[in-house]
């Protein structure tokens, strides 16, 4: 059998389209599209039986049942869904009606064909749809991560646009104490603000523990800008709710929901989110982000630098501190979970490294002391050793009560590379 042989029986059993036809052989003489492969096929069998042409309106088809004259008016469904959003990438994919599926196995079944020669009808509808929204919108197509995700349901006739997400990278620092990084919704009303018919008097009615958060600070604003319908809030990692975050600040990713800007001015941008947080929150470096900066924000083992007040409850001198500083210096932490977050975090020894201190005294009772440490340590309970939790800590080594009184974060930087990696910006 030639494969002229079996076009003339796939063609005898009923009008089949070009692209149909030619969606069988899709897998012979490449850089024809199925329509044209089938035309061709349509007129050599014409040519060899020496027969008038007779071409076939796709309209009539009895596999596609006309499908496959709707390339161009799908594309324009798709892209009239999204109008109002911009976007440089796309997705096509198709849900195909069981019966022409069923159509499909029962055309290649005429030839003893494998079920899956050739192309299936979802692949061709995607490419040729997919072609034509390219051309209409100036974008391209992303297999990966595009900017916008067609799904259309042939079947029912409809078309599912999913705008996905957008990434602004940057780093924050917050210049004031008491402002947790992300919101804090009250645990006594679970954030509703009232205890039955009354406001809740453990937020005042507020919802929250706190007023400001960076996240309230920072995202509403670039979720405003992008004017997308949400805005999630990504730090890697988190200082105390009463620790400033200083110098280099802490980098962060704002994920924004169903865009429908993309290309924003990233410094007007900063300018705005530091305008709207009026001191209390200051951002730098924002750049545009692809969506794995989230993982490497979250994920990236990073050390951190902390400076610290200590106060003692007893004179200590500075050649003593100066002892127990350099003791401390790359000494490995055996850290149980310190009471203070043991509610939230399981019970276990952690192992930490510190990297360096320094220090030195403001008066016997009070030193200002700068600690840099893999991430994870808990600088407060190093200072106080929280009761014999850790070990060795500095109130341990001088032999007297200390206790961090303030505490600023000074660097959040990768522990064997830079969160700031050009592969991760657009």
């Amino acid at each position: 059998m030639t494969i002229l042989d079996d076009a003339r029986r796939l063609a005898a059993t009923g009008p089949v389209c070009d692209a149909c036809l030619g969606r069988v052989f899709a897998d012979r003489s490449f850089g024809l599209t199925n329509a044209e492969r089938g035309r061709s096929l349509r007129v050599a069998v014409a040519l060899d039986e020496d027969a008038d042409f007779d071409p076939v309106d796709t309209t009539d088809c009895w596999v596609c049942e006309g499908r496959c004259a709707e390339f161009d008016d799908w594309a324009e469904r798709a892209v009239e869904s999204v109008a109002d959003v911009a976007f440089d990438t796309y997705q096509v994919g198709t849900r195909t009606p069981p019966l022409i599926e069923e159509n499909e196995r029962l055309l290649r079944e005429e030839i003893g064909a494998d079920p899956d020669a050739g192309e299936p009808f979802k692949m061709e509808f995607n490419r040729e749809v997919g072609k034509r929204i390219g051309r209409l919108t100036d974008a391209e197509v992303d297999f990966d991560r595009p900017h916008v995700q067609f799904v259309l349901d042939v079947e029912d006739d409809r078309v599912e646009a999913t705008v996905n997400s957008a990434f602004v990278y940057g780093r924050y620092r917050k210049l004031e104490r008491d402002i947790p990084q992300t919101e804090w919704p009250c645990r006594e009303c679970d954030g509703s603000g009232r205890q039955g018919r009354e406001p809740c008097d453990h937020c005042d009615g507020t919802g929250y523990l706190y007023e400001r958060s960076v996240e309230q600070l920072v995202a509403p604003v670039v979720e405003d800008v992008m004017d997308g319908v949400d805005a999630l809030f990504h730090g890697a990692g988190r200082e105390d709710v009463d620790a400033r975050m200083l110098d280099t600040g802490r980098p962060f990713v704002v994920e924004v929901k169903e865009p429908r800007r993309r290309h924003v001015d990233v410094d007007r941008l900063e300018s705005d989110i530091n305008a709207f947080a009026d001191g209390a929150v200051e951002v730098t470096g924002l750049r545009l982000a692809t969506y794995e900066m989230v993982e490497r924000v979250k994920g990236l083992d990073a050390s951190k630098t902390y400076r610290a007040a200590v106060e003692f409850d007893d004179p200590v001198d500075a050649d003593a501190l100066a002892a127990a500083l350099d003791e401390l210096d790359g000494a490995t932490i055996e850290q149980y979970t310190p009471r203070r977050v043991d509610h939230r975090r399981a019970n276990l020894t952690r192992t930490r490294e510190v990297y360096g201190t320094a220090g030195e005294l403001d008066d016997p009772r009070h030193a200002t002391v700068e600690i840099h440490g893999a991430g994870g340590l808990y600088v407060k309970e190093l200072v106080s050793g929280d009761e014999g939790r850790t070990e060795p800590s500095l109130a341990g080594l001088l032999g007297v009560g200390a206790r961090v009184t303030a505490l600023d974060v000074l660097a959040v930087e990768g522990e064997d590379e830079p969160f700031e990696d050009e592969d991760y910006f657009l």
